[in-house]
């Protein structure tokens, strides 16, 4: 179907464009509407099977590269070192493949969101059917509780209000009317006269004429965006594949050439290419994956415990390195309870403390205490909020709730604060008739018995409109006249108040005679009335996203808000959190909306996209635009939010980030992280974590390349001049084995440098080989060739090959030992960051030494290894030996500190 904005038509032309009648739909139209149109729910794109997914993770590159390694040490009859090997690559293939098919179930959870029952009007006559029959110009009825089963045009309705939070973003219920809103491209959550799938009514009841139906709805439309975003690869996957083939490259051409080298000089043909693809095994980094693994996966753990359940693991690093996070403002920067903040009422303004339902504050007046029991202005206030209201607030297990509208849930808990009780003073003053909300009034009225000749009129609506109505104002405890300028001065502070963002109602009252229900009507009820106060509201900020906000500033992390809600409220919110600065103006360079937004070309969009704050009263496809825009400027953006409408932002961004409390599970599935307690403050503690696994991988790397190229350097160099292989292969995979195992797994998870949050993020696009990071490889390695290799002459001049092959073979793993703690930083001293600080790593070299010492030592081992055993000396020789390295790196990071 072609789509059009319903929103702009009236109940007649809509009625004519889907060719459908107020008797709605007769059998034989609805079956071939159905033919036509399909059933009502969210169709899938077709899925990759999980078998193709699994074998595409063996196209990686490394992947392959181990694969061959595996097969070249179950040859030469490493098998211990070929199940190693293999079990790597198994993990890593099946953790490709659960996060790949991880994926498929953001639509899955969108379906169950689905309204499974719509009441229907049939062939004249009202009807239930299974939600997924509907088709465009079926005519449903809803009412309260009821979930919206398709986008629907309303041509009837009482009260109506519906619940667009998880569509919209919008905090408060939306009060819908039948009368068309002419312009054209304006936000759903404007399109007053629209009912749309997936939301909930709330208030009253309606019918309407189904306008979309499946995946045509606004609902629908999510989901095809959900599904058609590709799942990017991140800064780290992309970096470490880089790594991967750059290392395996290098590594199998020095390997090829040191065996054809061995060769030309007369060693069996054989013999090399075993040498060679075994100093290859050594020196492709099989590790890599598992201390990746390992390091995201004891992040994973620790950031559960601190409430943030990731999904994905390498988005863990990934929150480390972002510098944007759009972050949705209710229920995300805000607790989405409406709380009142300011009482105007006999010529004072009054401000409230606590914020919430739960029914705790305090009263002031110009810095006092004020007590609102003993001012008969406040309770009139009061008790006209609590009888002229349809909410209630109870605490459920230990919770305070309001059921009801928020609004009229921020009236009894303000009052509940007061020490007014809402149930006793309902007892006490009985309704006995009302005259409900409607969007063209503006305001609701209650009426109690008073005496056998009169009632009581209370009423509360909009103050424009309510104040047009007073004729007299309640003040210093007796009626007075309303005047004109009277009204001015209550209408510049409703003014002030908006500006603040808050939402204000104003009270009033009058005496009746008592006369039938049937005259209960705005005519006779709601004039000449008394005006008593206003009180204004609003969705306050959680405390922890202040602090948060701050924590990311500090970090170089630059927050903005990103919210379906009005312009003057985002703006007061963020000025509340501090994301706004002192005397900063709601200017276009801050704060743009939608409609604005849809007037800017994606060019246009980029220029300006550093500086906007907050955007405001924004679509699912404006977030994508955004976060486009800032992904084009090479930025890494992390996207937060709740509802449905976040999810294809959530998969569109660098890392999704969902609210674990008050998430759809479709946002929960469409994201990468989980914040279990909804707290701003959680993703702070995750960035630290994520910066802190990229510092442990980085470690990692600068370990194995300086033992790597170190090997490598020394084994090649050996043969270039005329030395005999200094390492048999079996030696060489076991240097590789007691060096590149325990030690670089501890590496993966050291505690965080001390500076680590003082940091700017790191640019998406730096290499992990740094200046500073290559400089320390290049020195180090040469610092082991240009030790061992005189150590290795020495002893092949003076003890023989075994014995010098056993002090190469005991020198390399001690060597590689203390580069283990050289690499523990790339500019703090080991001394300052603890040298027993990762408990994990003194284990895992002693675990290293132990074994080295038993293969040495005992001699059915070292037979088995052609080594022999060594005596006092000779161990002290290896390890002052070897210490020197320890003595370089300590020497390179103080001239590294000094000038870097």
């Amino acid at each position: 179907m072609t789509e059009k904005e319903w929103h702009i038509m009236n109940v007649e032309e809509v009625i004519k464009e889907l060719q459908t009648s107020l008797d709605g739909l007769t059998t034989e139209q609805f079956k071939y509407r159905q033919g036509q149109y399909g059933l009502n729910k969210l169709k899938e794109y077709k899925k990759t099977s999980p078998l193709k997914i699994f074998f595409k993770q063996f196209t990686d590159f490394l992947i392959i590269i181990l694969l061959i390694a595996t097969i070249v040490s179950a040859f030469i009859g490493e098998f211990i070192d070929a199940i190693v090997i293999l079990t790597i690559v198994l993990a890593c293939a099946l953790l490709g493949f659960f996060q790949e098919y991880r994926s498929e179930k953001a639509v899955e959870a969108l379906k169950k969101l689905s309204a499974p029952k719509a009441t229907v009007i049939r062939n004249s006559e009202e009807q239930e059917i299974p939600a997924e029959e509907l088709v465009p110009g079926d005519l449903i009825i809803v009412r309260v509780g009821d979930k919206v089963p398709a986008d629907a045009r309303l041509i009837e309705e009482m009260n109506l209000e519906t619940d667009e939070a998880v569509l919209t973003g919008e905090s408060v219920p939306v009060k819908k009317e039948v009368s068309p809103v002419l312009e054209k491209g304006i936000p759903i959550a404007d399109r007053k006269c629209m009912i749309y799938a997936g939301t909930t009514v709330t208030h009253g009841h309606g019918k309407a004429v189904v306008t979309e139906t499946g995946m045509e709805t606004e609902f629908g439309k999510i989901a095809k965006m959900i599904q058609s975003i590709e799942t990017e690869k991140t800064p780290l996957e992309i970096r470490l594949e880089h790594i991967g083939k750059w290392l395996g490259f290098a590594c199998l051409v020095v390997c090829a050439l040191a065996s054809v080298s061995g060769i030309l000089r007369g060693y069996d043909y054989l013999d090399m290419f075993i040498w060679g693809i075994s100093l290859a095994v050594a020196a492709v980094p099989e590790a890599l994956p598992a201390v990746v693994t390992g390091a995201l996966s004891i992040g994973v753990q620790r950031m559960a415990k601190n409430n943030a359940i990731v999904k994905r693991l390498p988005a863990v690093e990934t929150l480390g390195c972002t510098s944007v996070i759009c972050s949705d403002k209710t229920g995300t920067l805000t607790k989405n309870e409406m709380t009142v903040k300011k009482i105007y009422v006999n010529r004072k303004t009054i401000s409230v403390t606590g914020t919430g339902y739960e029914p705790k504050g305090k009263f002031f007046h110009k810095g006092k205490r004020w007590d609102p029991e003993k001012d008969p202005h406040i309770s009139l206030l009061f008790k006209i909020g609590l009888l002229c209201n349809d909410a209630s607030l109870r605490q459920e297990n230990g919770i305070w709730k309001v059921h009801g509208d928020p609004t009229e849930g921020a009236l009894v808990v303000v009052a509940a604060k007061a020490g007014f009780d809402q149930e006793s003073i309902k007892e006490k003053h009985p309704r006995v008739g009302e005259i409900s909300f409607d969007m063209i009034r503006k305001r609701m009225t209650t009426i109690h018995p008073k005496s056998e000749k009169k009632q009581i009129a209370y009423v509360k609506g909009a103050p424009e409109l309510m104040l047009n109505l007073c004729t007299k104002i309640y003040e210093r405890g007796r009626i007075r006249k309303m005047t004109p300028k009277k009204k001015e001065e209550i209408l510049e502070l409703t003014k002030r108040m908006a500006s603040k963002a808050l939402r204000i109602l104003a009270f009033a009252y009058r005496e009746i005679p008592v006369m039938d229900k049937e005259e209960y009507t705005p005519e006779n009820v709601e004039n000449n009335l008394i005006f008593v106060g206003l009180m204004g509201m609003i969705d306050p900020p959680r405390k922890e996203a202040i602090s948060a906000i701050r924590s990311c500033t500090r970090a170089g992390i630059r927050p903005v808000i990103v919210t379906g809600d009005h312009a003057i409220t985002a703006f007061a919110i963020a000025k509340e959190i501090k994301l706004i600065k002192p005397g900063e103006k709601m200017t276009k360079d801050i704060l743009i909306t939608g409609p604005e937004l849809d007037e800017l070309s994606d060019e246009d969009l980029e220029r300006v996209v550093d500086k906007i704050k907050i955007y405001a009263r924004v679509n699912p496809h404006h977030k994508l635009r955004i976060i486009e825009a800032l992904k084009k400027k090479g930025v890494i953006v992390a996207m937060t939010g709740d509802g449905i409408n976040d999810a294809p932002a959530l998969r569109k961004a660098d890392i999704g980030i969902s609210m674990g409390i008050t998430g759809t599970d479709v946002t929960k599935e469409a994201s990468d992280m989980i914040l279990a307690d909804d707290n701003f403050v959680t993703i702070v503690k995750a960035v630290k974590e994520g910066r802190a696994i990229y510092d442990n991988i980085k470690k990692y790397l600068l370990y194995l390349l300086q033992c790597n190229i170190g090997e490598i350097l020394v084994l090649a160099l050996s043969f270039f001049i005329g030395l005999p292989p200094p390492l048999i292969a079996i030696q060489i995979l076991w240097v590789n084995l007691a060096t590149d195992g325990l030690p670089a797994l501890a590496l993966g998870i050291d505690p965080p440098e001390p500076d680590l949050m003082k940091q700017p993020p790191r640019k998406p696009k730096q290499s992990v080989f740094t200046k500073r990071i290559i400089a320390m490889i290049v020195v180090l390695a040469l610092t082991m060739a240009m030790i061992l290799l005189p150590e290795f002459y020495w002893y092949l001049k003076h003890e023989g090959l075994d014995k010098a092959r056993t002090m190469l073979f005991v020198t390399m793993i001690l060597f590689e030992i203390f580069n283990a703690f050289n690499s523990r930083s790339d500019k703090h001293s080991l001394f300052k960051i603890g040298v027993f600080s990762n408990r994990w790593l003194n284990l895992a070299v002693l675990s290293s030494l132990l074994l080295m010492i038993i293969l040495i030592q005992v001699p059915a081992l070292n037979s088995l290894f052609h080594m022999t055993s060594l005596n006092f000396s000779d161990w002290v020789v290896a390890v002052l030996a070897s210490s020197i390295t320890l003595g370089v790196g300590e020497g390179w990071k103080w001239m590294v500190r000094k000038k870097w």
